[in-house]
């Protein structure tokens, strides 16, 4: 699909919904621009609908901080669709429409709004904000973005070691399902660090570029074929695109997996341990909530999660034929049967 279209097909979905609401003549009404960097713009809008998920726990948060939408709040839905080459065409089109905030994740595409504007707040999900040059402090932002950082430092990495040991007993040889660049950055190498300890060997090979399902096809199949035990899934946008593609995969090659996405476990896989995207959801709500009531993102810490959630689809052990101890079941947040 060439851009133009895609920027075309965004803009059609975006009117869509919600209405704007005409009635409203004396009060102001907002306009915020949501743009995704992963989640096609129809799902989104089928999740806003759809009680209980992460989407509608937020929209129902900033409609009870006072930011109703149809009635003083229009969002206009933009996505990627988990596209990773240049995307500078996509955040021109979102500035220049001028919106009161914009409301996005994903590191890469924060920075390109980042120099894009200076003057359009900016709330966004991003892994270590600091060190990725999006905010000078967590404490004082500064600047006209603030958010919420799902990094919680390289130890984490070691926790995905830890669980899939303790449900694989006996585990010696793990896939690492991840870009070049990540596994040498700071977490990849924590992650392999942690597996040496562990005596466990981490195995590539890693993903090619570009990102896409005949690469994954072919690389979980290879980590098949070197005798690969079990699998780690990196965060990554990639890996959050292709999904349920993996989750396909994976369960297809019988393979223990753990994932650093709650959706996972909901797809089939095995295991999570994942950030509390709703615990970071609301807090996303009340920044654009002071925002839009006039406060300036420079002074809104952004908001470090430290809630991580260990989510274990007991469906799925069974299928792989899985005996997962009663001390891991205990530790689950959630357990899904």
């Amino acid at each position: 699909m060439r851009r133009r279209e895609f920027i075309t097909l965004v803009g059609g979905a975006a009117a869509a919904w919600p209405l704007t609401a005409r009635a409203q003549q004396k009060a102001k009404v907002y306009r915020i621009a949501r743009v995704h960097s992963t989640l096609p713009v129809a799902e989104n809008i089928k999740a806003i609908n759809t009680k209980g998920t992460l989407a509608w726990k937020f929209y129902e948060e900033l409609g009870r901080l006072g930011f109703v939408a149809g009635q003083n709040l229009v969002v206009e839905q933009f996505s990627l669709e988990g596209r990773t080459e240049d995307f500078s065409e996509l955040v021109r089109d979102v500035v220049r429409s001028n919106p009161d905030l914009i409301y996005t994740d994903q590191t890469a595409l924060v920075l390109a709004f980042k120099a894009a504007t200076t003057t359009i707040p900016i709330v966004a999900w991003a892994s270590d904000p600091v060190a990725n040059g999006i905010v000078p402090s967590l404490a004082r932002p500064g600047g006209n973005i603030t958010g919420v950082s799902i990094n919680a430092g390289p130890e984490i990495s070691g926790k995905y070691v830890e669980l899939l040991k303790e449900a694989v007993p006996g585990v010696s040889k793990v896939g690492f399902l991840a870009a070049p660049s990540y596994w040498e950055d700071a977490e990849g190498l924590a992650m392999r660090d942690a597996a040496k300890r562990a005596q466990i060997s981490l195995i590539g090979p890693p993903l090619d570029y570009p990102l896409e399902a005949a690469v994954y096809r072919r690389v979980i199949a290879s980590m098949a074929q070197a005798g690969a035990e079990a699998l780690i899934i990196a965060r990554s946008v990639p890996n959050q695109t292709y999904l349920r593609l993996i989750v396909e995969l994976v369960e297809r090659a019988r393979l223990p997996a753990i994932f650093p996405y709650r959706q996972s476990c909901e797809l089939s896989g095995l295991m999570a341990y994942a950030p509390d995207d709703v615990e970071g959801a609301l807090h996303i709500a009340e920044q654009i909530a002071q925002i839009l009531k006039g406060a300036s993102p420079a002074n809104i810490p952004y908001y470090q999660i430290t809630k991580f959630q260990v989510i274990i689809n007991l469906k799925t052990a069974k299928a792989l034929g899985l005996e997962l101890p009663t001390s891991l079941l205990l530790r689950a947040n959630e357990v899904i049967e």
